[in-house]
């Protein structure tokens, strides 16, 4: 009996150790042990893993807790909240007519009284325009100094090239500017929007101060200069014909003599691929760039030369003349190639055979890529390594579509879907709750604009201290040109540059938007520093 009790005491485990991994049970049968995954878990041992360890284990509509994919919504959300699980994450929101805060509680709105709708409020006139309500529907109007038909009221004028030459603008407005321009005793003239003031018949001195009438015995008229001051713009002259300044160009330079001239070119793309700029004006940049028995070929403004056909050598130096072979020793017709640039050559029966390299085109030794930039390609294709490809391969994120808008990947997803275009666009499974979304983010104003959200509509207007119409605000002036004669552009206003310019007892006058310091009759001195009395002269008998 003792040995039959030693036996079965004897018997081993199977299951110690166990065999079957880790979060996994052993239990022994038959003497074998049988392994399956604990309470929880999933798989075959020895492999039994978790359901989930992040949230992106689950459906997007679950999320990982305690490694297990879970409803997020449940405890989430407020009273009469409804919930919507959007990538993994509980989205709390109000039924339709419920308000309050989803994450506490969501309450029954109350019905306001009806209010008469204003069909002004928003104005659906557009800027620069009034709204009345006429039979209870909006009569559109352009307000007071400005002109058109709204939506598209604007002032009169924007800059003095919108009035006629004799007029200039002035507070949006085309009106004369000699009034207050010139001096006493004086006359005005108009000329390319810019008073012109000189002094009247038998009258001198300063016209935008004050012409006092010529001495009896200065009897020879003084001819006028209506050159001086010049009424041109840059890079013109001005010639006096019939007593009336005339403008015109210098040469070479092209334009408006009035407003500005300009060169032909000042960089390579202001002229013809086949043409480059040269001391500003587009001209074959061939002559003289390529050496002798050389041909030269412009390629996108710039000369490629290459060795005429029978000669070899350095296209840039000298091409000399190629020896010919003799009958006893062979020579490659392919050293050195005669094909040119982007082109490859093979003999064939002693002959050089040339034609262009793969993703080059056109024919030897004039090979080309297809393209150097996408304008050179179609607007739904781009150049990228000088070949015309479709530009969206690889640019826009899963499920999204890609539109080429002037040759440039545009991205966004289909009306039933949402997302980020870049990342991923999916489907709306359900309706996503109302957002307010901000008309003015991004803002549609431009710069130097302000937004206000009306009605869930833009309004526009331009920041203080800037004028014109969204979204083309702009400072009042920039340069001295956009201010009339008689002001400078001072911080980015059109101001009298006169205050703190002149010294003491000193008269200050502006002549073509610059401070012009003279002292009075009488006194002398410097006018930028003091002018101090003339001293007298005393009789001593």
């Amino acid at each position: 009996m003792d040995d039959v009790k030693l036996k079965k005491t004897s018997i081993v485990d199977p299951c110690n150790p166990s065999p079957c991994g880790p979060n996994s049970h052993c239990r022994p049968f038959n003497g074998q042990a049988v392994c399956s995954c604990i309470t929880g878990f999933k798989g075959s041992p020895p492999f039994c893993r978790p359901e989930c360890v992040v949230s992106t284990d689950c459906p997007s509509n679950r999320a990982c807790s305690n490694q297990k994919c879970i409803d997020p919504c449940l405890g989430a959300c407020g009273l009469s909240a409804q919930c919507t699980v959007i990538n993994h994450n509980p989205v709390c929101s109000c039924f339709e007519q419920y308000t309050g805060d989803p994450f506490v509680q969501c309450i029954p709105k109350t019905k306001e009284p009806d209010v008469p709708i204003n069909p002004c409020q928003p104005s659906p006139c557009g800027p620069n325009a009034q709204c009345q309500v006429i039979n209870n529907a909006p009569s559109c109007s352009c307000l007071p100094e400005f002109v058109g038909i709204p939506p598209y009221c604007k002032p009169e004028c924007l800059s003095n090239t919108e009035c006629p030459t004799q007029q200039a603008c002035i507070n949006q407005k085309c009106i004369d500017p000699c009034p207050g321009s010139c001096g006493r005793n004086t006359e005005c003239r108009t000329i390319s929007h810019t008073p012109m003031c000189t002094c009247a018949s038998n009258f001198t001195g300063n016209p935008f101060v004050q012409c006092t009438p010529q001495p009896i015995e200065d009897t020879i008229p003084q001819k006028l200069n209506p050159c001086q001051p010049s009424p041109c713009g840059p890079n013109a002259i001005c010639r006096e014909s019939y007593g009336t300044a005339q403008c015109t160009c210098l040469p070479n330079f092209y334009g408006n003599p009035y407003e500005n001239c300009r060169p032909e070119c000042i960089i390579n793309t202001d002229c013809p691929f086949n043409r480059a700029c040269i001391r500003n004006k587009c001209q074959d940049p061939c002559p003289g760039t390529c050496g002798l028995n050389a041909d030269c070929q412009v390629v996108n403004h710039i000369p490629i030369c290459s060795c005429s056909s029978g000669y070899t050598g350095d296209p840039f130096r000298f091409c000399n003349v190629l020896k010919q072979s003799t009958a006893l020793s062979a020579t490659n017709p392919c050293e050195p190639s005669p094909c040119g640039p982007n082109s490859r050559c093979r003999d064939v029966n002693g002959q050089a055979t040339c034609s262009c390299l793969p993703d080059f085109k056109g024919t030897p030794p004039r090979c080309r890529p297809e393209c150097v930039v996408s304008t050179e390609c179609a607007s739904n294709r781009a150049c990228v390594n000088q070949k015309c490809v479709d530009p969206c391969p690889g640019v826009c994120g899963i499920n999204a579509r890609c539109e080429v808008f002037h040759h440039s990947p545009i991205c966004s997803c289909d009306a039933r879907q949402t997302g980020d275009p870049f990342v991923k666009c999916f489907d709306m499974t359900t309706p996503s709750p109302p957002v307010s979304v901000n008309p003015c983010v991004p803002s549609p104003c431009g710069p130097f604009s302000q937004c206000q959200n009306i009605g869930g509509i833009p309004s526009c207007s331009c920041l203080p201290n800037y004028v014109g119409s969204a979204p083309s605000c702009r400072p009042e002036c920039s340069i001295n040109s956009d201010c009339t004669s008689d002001k400078a552009c001072i911080r980015e206003k059109c101001r009298d540059p006169c205050p703190g310019s002149c010294g003491t007892n000193a008269y200050c006058n502006v002549v073509n938007h610059t401070p012009i310091c003279t002292c009075p009759r009488d006194y002398t001195g410097d006018p930028f520093t003091s002018c101090r009395p003339m001293p007298t002269r005393k009789n001593y008998y």
